[in-house]
């Protein structure tokens, strides 16, 4: 079988070489709890400080105004219920958007189901959040606004900077799920007052995220014990990940340029190669997007069948669909943005790393027409009906 070759990076990166030599001290001699008094402590305590400062010069922040916590699942729950526990049990209105993560969309649902209201505006055909469609949403009660830097799905970016000044100047808490943005954008962090990232999307290790809370932003903690991270959130600190994750930021920024040209030039050469295939359609703004996310429909097939049949060839993708079934709803960011029913289903997200070539490339634009054809001649639908 040829190489395999990883193109779901949107779903978690490889743990760059370096980052891992970074992180490896901290499981067998650094080992210490970062709240003990002693020299292991206190040395733990040292790396995770220093950490914490890293990642604040690159996001523009305090470091006192980062919270390290499991991930950005835990990140995006604690900006938003965190964000509404601050209020007491004095209700509220939260707006988001259709086209979020799961993790900022079920937060908002528990919030309605225990007394407070919500707006979920409407995106446009490319996944655009139209910031006059924020104001209009804005109530009295309105204490939050969360909308994602660029889209998890279709890598669509959005106008948090516009948005931020906006809920600014109605002194609204605004926060946005960066997790797929950071490390590879610039991001507005003077525009926002809660931002959630994770390390993994950004080749460093699984278990660890933030959320960055400015100062005077109200949020209550979700997790209670000894207090830690100035009381935001309890636990042990994972000192590991917490390197881990500095690390992988320095790498970040230092290689960012080279990396984000070359992902965008893959970018364009999937754009350009994928639809060239016959009934297809690109998800997406075409070019105001992420630059490593390339979203495609295709007619008359389903998109679990396409990943299946890719992952035969050695092809690691993932669908844009939810469902397991045709019977199963489709992604709901597809039908947000239009896409008709008979292609929601049939959707492909390719997305790259810094570990990606151009073999890669070509490998995927060379198998990818050969399976839509064959899982097209199994279909009953046909392209154009």
């Amino acid at each position: 079988m040829p190489e395999r070759v990883y193109l779901d990076n949107s779903a978690t990166t490889p743990v760059a070489p370096e980052v891992l030599a970074a992180m490896r001290p901290y499981f067998n001699s650094a080992y210490g709890n970062a709240s003990s008094l002693h020299e292991f402590g206190r040395e733990a305590r040292h790396a995770v400080e220093e950490s914490r400062a890293a990642i604040a010069l690159h996001l523009r922040v305090l470091p006192e105004e980062i919270v390290f916590t499991s991930g950005a699942t835990e990140a995006d729950n604690l900006a938003i219920l965190g964000s509404a526990y601050a209020r007491g049990r004095t209700g509220g209105h939260v707006v988001s958007s259709t086209i979020e993560h799961h993790a900022v969309l079920h937060s908002v649902e528990w919030l309605t189901s225990h007394g407070f209201a919500a707006t979920l505006v409407d995106v446009d055909a490319a996944g655009r959040v139209d910031p006059d469609h924020i104001r209009a949403a804005l109530r009295k009660d309105t204490f939050l606004v969360s909308i994602i830097a660029g889209s998890n799905e279709i890598g669509t970016l959005e106008p948090i900077a516009e948005i931020g000044s906006l809920c600014r100047e109605r002194g609204i808490a605004f926060h946005t799920d960066a997790v797929q943005a950071f490390g590879k954008i610039d991001l507005p962090t003077e525009s926002v007052d809660l931002l959630s990232a994770s390390a993994h999307k950004l080749h460093g290790p699984k278990g660890v995220g933030l959320l960055v809370v400015r100062k005077k932003t109200r949020l209550s903690p979700m997790m209670h014990g000894g207090g830690h991270e100035r009381g935001r959130r309890s636990g042990t600190e994972n000192v590991p990940g917490i390197v881990g994750f500095a690390a992988a930021t320095r790498l970040a920024a230092q290689e960012r340029g080279e990396v984000v040209a070359r992902m965008r030039s893959f970018r364009a050469r999937l754009i350009e190669g994928v639809a060239s295939i016959p009934g297809t359609r690109l998800n997406g703004h075409p070019t105001d997007s992420l630059p490593h996310i390339a979203n495609f429909s295709f007619q008359g097939i389903e998109g679990e069948s396409l990943v299946m049949r890719l992952d035969e060839h050695g092809i690691a993708t993932s669908t844009g669909s939810a469902c397991s079934s045709p019977d199963l709803e489709p992604s709901h960011v597809l039908v947000a943005i239009g896409v008709p029913l008979s292609m929601a289903h049939g959707s492909l997200r390719i997305s790259t790393g810094r570990q990606t070539t151009s073999a890669d490339i070509d490998r995927l634009l060379d198998v990818l027409p050969r399976v839509v054809r064959d899982l097209r001649a199994l279909s009953p639908f046909k392209v154009g009906e």
